[in-house]
C-alpha cells in the first residue's frame, strides 16, 4: 500500500532572504508606448513587487498548513494534495484540479466551504510540491490516470466527482470518460472543445460562432502559450531567476483571465486578492517549478486529441469568458447533462474567484447523485 506522508509548506530563512534581495534590487521598466492593452502596467507591478518584498509570508505559510496537506508516491512520483476530510464518513468525495499559471493554492478558499464533503486538491505533477515525472509524458492522458490512482489506490474512495481548470480540464474529462464505474460525476466550468477538426466538421452555426470569436481573439491573448510551447526552456531560465518577471508573467494571466477588467487592479484584487497572487508566485519562485509547469504545453495538453465522451452525470456552468459557448455542444460531448447554466460572475479561476456560488453548485450536483 502506498505510504502517504503529511506534509507541511516551509520556507527556509536563507531563501526568502535571496527572493526579498532580488525583489528589492528589481530593475522594472515604465510601459512601452503605443503598446496593446494588457493585464499588467509598470505601475501595479511596482506595487505588486513592493509588496511582496515586506510581505509577510510566514503568516500566510501558517495558513496554508491550517489545511491538512500530504505527499504520495503515484506512478513513480511524489504527488502532493491537501485532504480536507468531512465529519460525515460517508460524505461523498470531491477532485479538484488547477491549471496553469494557478496552483492548489488558489482553490482552498472553495474547499473551505465544502465540509459535508471529502475534498482532495490536488497538485498536478511538475506543480508547485509536486515532482514532475521524471521520464515520459506530461500529458492529459497521463495526467488523468495520476489522479485517478490518487483517488482510488491511494486515498480508498470507492467514487468520487471531479473537477478540473485550464490544463485540468481536459485532464477532468478524460477522467470521467475512462472510469465511469468510479466517477460518480463530473463537474466543469471549462466545458469540452473538441478537436479543430471536430469543430471544422460542425455546421451548427452557434458552434462556428463561438469558436470564430475564441479564433479571432487568440492571436494576441495565446502568445504566451506559442512561446511556452516553442521556448520553453528560455522562458523559464528568466522567470526562474527573476522574482519580478515571474511575478508579471503570472500576475497577468491572473487578471487578464479573472471575470474583471485586467487595467484595474483594484477590480482585480477585489475578485483575487493581493495576498492570493503573492502565493501564487511564492510557490511558483520557492519550489523553482515554473519549467515544469511549461511541459503540458509542448508535450501535447494544449494540443487536444479525440477523447470519448463522458456517459456520467455532468454539471457545466459556463464561466464568463465562454459566455457565448453553445449548449448543443456540451449536451453532444456530456451524454447525461443534468445541469447547463451559464454564470453571471466567475471567469477563467472560477472556483477561485466565486467560492460561495460554487460550493453551493458543488453541494446541490453532489446532492442529486445516487
Amino acid at each position: 500500500m502506498t505510504e502517504i506522508r503529511p506534509f507541511r509548506v516551509h520556507v527556509s530563512d536563507e531563501v526568502l532572504d535571496d527572493l526579498r534581495a532580488r525583489l528589492r534590487r528589481a530593475r522594472l521598466l515604465d510601459d512601452s508606448p503605443r503598446r496593446m492593452r494588457s493585464g499588467m502596467n509598470a505601475a501595479w507591478l511596482r506595487e505588486l513587487v513592493h509588496s511582496w518584498a515586506e510581505w509577510d509570508w510566514r503568516a500566510r505559510e501558517e495558513w496554508l498548513n491550517g489545511f491538512p496537506q500530504f505527499l504520495a508516491e503515484v506512478d513513480g512520483t511524489d504527488v502532493h494534495f491537501a485532504h480536507l476530510r468531512s465529519e460525515r464518513t460517508d460524505a461523498p468525495a470531491l477532485l479538484l484540479m488547477h491549471g496553469w499559471p494557478h496552483t492548489f493554492a488558489l482553490q482552498l478558499d472553495a474547499a473551505a466551504l465544502l465540509d459535508d464533503v471529502h475534498v482532495v486538491v490536488a497538485s498536478l505533477p511538475g506543480f508547485a510540491f509536486s515532482q514532475p515525472y521524471a521520464d515520459g509524458p506530461a500529458d492529459e492522458r497521463r495526467f488523468a490516470a495520476t489522479m485517478h490512482r490518487l483517488m482510488t489506490e491511494v486515498l480508498g474512495y470507492d467514487s468520487y466527482v471531479t473537477y478540473g481548470e485550464d490544463v485540468s480540464a481536459n485532464v477532468s474529462d478524460l477522467i470521467a470518460a475512462s472510469y465511469p464505474e468510479q466517477v460518480a460525476g463530473i463537474v466543469a466550468t471549462h466545458a469540452h472543445f473538441g478537436t479543430p477538426e471536430e469543430r471544422a466538421a460542425s455546421d451548427d452555426p452557434e458552434v462556428q460562432a463561438f469558436f470564430a470569436r475564441l479564433d479571432a481573439e487568440h492571436g494576441p491573448n495565446g502568445s504566451y502559450g506559442h512561446v511556452q510551447w516553442a521556448r520553453p526552456d528560455t522562458l523559464a531560465a528568466a522567470l526562474n531567476d527573476s522574482p519580478a518577471g515571474l511575478l508579471a508573467w503570472i500576475a497577468e494571466k491572473l487578471s487578464e483571465w479573472a471575470d474583471t477588467d485586467g487595467d484595474d487592479p483594484a477590480a482585480v484584487q477585489a475578485v483575487i486578492s493581493r495576498d492570493r497572487i503573492l502565493t501564487e508566485a511564492m510557490i511558483y519562485s520557492v519550489t523553482q517549478s515554473i519549467a515544469s509547469s511549461f511541459r503540458p504545453y509542448y508535450e501535447g495538453a494544449d494540443t487536444p486529441a479525440p477523447m470519448p465522451p463522458v456517459t456520467v452525470p455532468a454539471a457545466v456552468f459556463i464561466q464568463r469568458h465562454e459566455h457565448d459557448y453553445p449548449e448543443g455542444l456540451a449536451r453532444g460531448y456530456y451524454r447525461d447533462l443534468r445541469v447547463f447554466e451559464r454564470l453571471e460572475h466567475g471567469g477563467h479561476f472560477t472556483i477561485a474567484e466565486v467560492p460561495g456560488a460554487m460550493a453551493e453548485r458543488f453541494r446541490a450536483f453532489l446532492a442529486a447523485l445516487p
